[in-house]
């Protein structure tokens, strides 16, 4: 009899440290669980620090470092930036980014691009920021990051002095030239014109008036400001039909997530036109103060 009071004691004490066992387990697996969430949160904390610091704008800063702005353009685009006589990169556009470099401390590198692939070129890294006339349209809008417009423009149509195109009522049946990857281009693309005439479209706008000289074409669509910077540079004869397509303005572009240089650009085109160096520029290249900088 005693002897099986002893065996149910003993069974009934491990009974007991079996149940103390397994508690002893879930609170050490409850432990363990504790410190791999807190792992989880310290580590998952760290990593949002390091994508922010990742998504950083360093833009400006890699600019004043490497101590130069490189800009893109089409060198033949006059006067807002081209190629002259002594094979020196001037105009408007680059006389003003150089007053902004000035500022800046930082040397301006003019880059000659293919304006046909300028998207390509800033995406890679290959410019800083295309700054030559650039119209402003909702698909630059779209894919660049733009400055605040800076000037005014239209799109016209240009004809040898003596040409019998009068009005744009005369151009059905016509050959027209337009620069290749131009917004003048897109804007012919989409009007009637397209349907009752002739486009030819070039690397250039000066390529686009040389056939216009040798009769290739009847007429050029661009860029009211080159237009009249032609018509008073040159020799040659050409006249702007008054019935242009539409209204434009110019803007520079940058990388969509490069604010702050674009900021900083900004912010100093600005103080520019306060002290009147953006007036002394735009006289120089245009007789007065075309500019809609605020």
């Amino acid at each position: 009899m005693r002897k099986n009071l002893w065996k149910t004691v003993a069974a009934m004490m491990a009974a007991s440290a079996v149940l103390l066992t397994a508690c002893g387990s879930t609170d050490t697996a409850d432990t363990v669980s504790s410190d791999k969430e807190k792992t989880t949160t310290e580590s998952t904390t760290e990593l949002t620090k390091q994508d922010e610091e990742e998504r950083e704008d360093l833009s400006l800063q890699k600019v004043k470092d490497a101590g130069e702005l490189i800009l893109g353009l089409d060198a033949t685009f006059k006067p807002m930036g081209y190629t002259d006589e002594n094979n020196e990169i001037v105009g408007f556009d680059i006389d003003l980014a150089e007053a902004v470099c000035e500022k800046l401390g930082v040397k301006l590198v003019k880059e000659p691009i293919n304006w046909e692939t300028k998207e390509q070129d800033l995406s890679v890294g290959k410019i800083d920021c295309i700054w030559n006339g650039l119209s402003v349209s909702p698909s630059r809008a779209e894919t660049f990051n733009l400055s605040d417009p800076y000037m005014e423009n239209k799109m016209v149509f240009v004809v040898a002095e003596d040409s019998e195109i009068k009005s744009t009522k005369d151009l059905e049946g016509k050959k027209i030239a337009v620069q290749n990857g131009s917004t003048a281009q897109e804007i012919l693309e989409k009007s009637e014109f397209a349907k009752s005439c002739s486009m030819t479209s070039v690397a250039t706008n000066i390529e686009a008036l040389q056939q216009m000289d040798i009769n290739l074409v009847d007429a050029v669509f661009m860029d009211d400001v080159v237009a009249q910077y032609e018509i008073k540079s040159s020799e040659k004869a050409y006249r702007v039909l008054e019935e242009g397509l539409a209204e434009e303005e110019y803007a520079i572009a940058f990388r969509k997530e490069d604010q702050a240089l674009r900021d900083e650009v900004q912010k100093i085109l600005s103080e520019l036109k306060k002290d009147g160096t953006v007036e002394e520029i735009a006289t120089k290249w245009f007789g007065s103060d075309i500019t809609t900088i605020k």
